[in-house]
């Protein structure tokens, strides 16, 4: 199923990802940002149900000059006493991957299906001007607050962080894409929880997804001896 994933990813479709049962045991609806448009945000938002965020590679993320959100926080603590404590560990893991909260400029309110694909597009742009070489005014392009949470992967991706973060970049890597990806968590209205990975699987079959888990993903980087930093 790696293979169905990745063409998928190359043809900037779809793809449900699945982390792990000792970590969130969530799926991801994850799409590649440059091709997300106003259907693919729909989708998410009512499918999905989750956060939508864009993952990207922690290379871009740098040259774009964007922190995680718990530097932020111990920064701001300094002068506001009341924020001291706030970046506290995740339960799953040693640290969150958030970044920014951040609307492209052209946007209006942000929260459209209209403008956050726009968004997410934008941002997918910005890695892409970025890895290239070019210089990118990230401030000017975008503001914050917003509502497309960024998400910085780990510097060695799998090998540091097993997050869905790590896995949406290293499946855009492993397709040769940009590594900026929409992902949005798959959320079931019955029990209020994450939704079961085997009603997330029918849901993959049932609308032609390729869906894969993260140990798959992991053990086929192995055997392909690829680290994908």
């Amino acid at each position: 199923m790696i293979e169905e994933a990745v063409k998928s990813f190359r043809k900037g479709k779809p793809v449900l990802i699945y982390d792990y049962d000792d970590r969130e045991g969530e799926t991801d609806i994850a799409i590649p940002a440059l091709n997300v448009k106003p259907k693919d945000v729909a989708m998410m938002r009512i499918d999905g149900g989750g956060l939508i965020c864009v993952a990207i590679s922690y290379e871009a993320a740098e040259k774009l000059g964007l922190p995680f959100m718990h530097e932020v926080l111990e920064a701001a603590s300094s002068k506001f006493a009341s924020l001291k404590g706030f970046a506290k560990k995740v339960p799953y893991d040693s640290r969150s991957s958030f970044s920014l909260w951040v609307n492209h400029v052209d946007t209006y309110t942000g929260i459209t299906d209209l403008d956050r694909s726009l968004t997410i597009r934008k941002i997918g742009e910005a890695v892409e001007r970025v890895l290239r070489g070019e210089k990118f005014d990230f401030a000017k392009e975008f503001r914050s607050p917003g509502h497309v949470a960024l998400l910085k992967a780990a510097e060695r991706l799998l090998e540091e962080r097993r997050g869905q973060t790590e896995l949406s970049v290293a499946l855009a890597k492993l397709a040769g894409i940009t590594p900026a990806v929409a992902i949005c968590e798959m959320l079931d209205e019955e029990t209020g929880k994450a939704l079961p990975k085997e009603k997330a699987m029918e849901y993959a079959e049932e609308n032609g997804i390729p869906f894969v888990e993260g140990k798959e993903l992991e053990n086929y980087l192995k055997e392909l001896n690829l680290a994908l930093k």
